[in-house]
């Protein structure tokens, strides 16, 4: 059991890492929820777009040597930092992405919250449709997080699509044995059969306003989840409950997986309701602001 006292009397020094980040409400969830707790955390974003290797490397290095807790990676380096990390936690090694970097003893060591947060906030939904099968829009970074999150929680197969069809077999080699996973060649063969769909690509965040999937496509007995939360409705998500989809926003992805995140920088389980108040003032400021511009 960790020393409650001690943690409580340290500040903690934390971070993203990825590009674009502006938008991030990362930084609110992360301060409110070590607030809640008495404890003082300092979230710094940190925009680095079109780093190279060399660049990552040094951008972790100084992670090591600043006294950081650890840092969150996002869009585009999931992958990328991968093989920069000192240590890799089983499940982040076997889907080869990393979104939480976490520094003990000044070794930097990689897990993957994306996944076990969106098990959380899937699971309902998966249960619900008798843990059918679900067809996943992409097969990066975030997209490889859903489909073992999927793969935990036991649905009968899922059908991958993506651009790039080597990433889609690579995902598909490292599913646990005995996940059937098929790769579709287009969007509508994903869908076809399927409990559920998530869109586990970038396509509807702000500013784009484009959907993974044609509208035509999405029907009532569909559940339908988007890690998109910039904005919280996307295209997608709102064709989806026009035609009386069950839906999942990337809030709840986004709150999940920053408290698994929290507690393995701090040693501290945060409050999910702290970190949604939190999540829901920076949008409603974010868009306050953006309806004044």
């Amino acid at each position: 059991m960790p020393d409650l006292s001690a943690l409580k009397a340290r500040k903690f020094l934390t971070g993203l890492i990825g590009a674009p980040i502006a938008h991030s409400a990362s930084p609110a969830m992360h301060e409110h929820a070590a607030a809640a707790l008495g404890v003082r955390c300092h979230y710094q974003l940190i925009e680095v777009a079109g780093a190279d290797r060399a660049g990552l490397k040094m951008l972790l290095e100084g992670v090591r040597q600043l006294g950081f807790a650890g840092v969150n990676v996002t869009y585009p380096y999931k992958e990328a930092v991968v093989e920069l990390l000192d240590e890799l936690a089983p499940k982040a090694a076997a889907m080869g992405a990393v979104n939480t970097v976490v520094v003990r003893d000044g070794r930097l060591i990689g897990h993957n919250t994306d996944t076990t947060g969106f098990e959380r906030a899937v699971a309902p939904l998966v249960a619900q449709s008798g843990r059918g099968v679900v067809a996943l829009i992409g097969a990066g970074g975030v997209g490889k997080a859903i489909a073992f999150a999927l793969a935990n929680l036991g649905v009968a197969g899922l059908r991958i699509y993506d651009t790039e069809r080597t990433r889609v077999e690579k995902l598909t080699s490292s599913l646990p044995a005995g996940m059937e996973a098929v790769i579709a060649e287009s969007v509508e063969e994903a869908l076809q059969g399927v409990a559920g769909v998530v869109n586990g690509t970038p396509i509807g965040m702000l500013p784009n306003r484009g959907t993974p999937v044609p509208d035509h496509l999405l029907r009532a007995d569909l559940w339908v989840a988007d890690a998109v939360y910039s904005p919280l409705w996307t295209p997608l998500l709102k064709a989806a409950k026009a035609r009386g989809a069950q839906v999942l926003l990337g809030r709840e992805l986004a709150i999940y997986q920053a408290a698994d995140a929290f507690e393995l920088f701090t040693g501290l389980a945060p409050s999910t309701e702290a970190m949604g108040a939190a999540f829901d003032n920076h949008m409603a400021e974010r868009y306050q602001a953006v309806d004044a511009a």
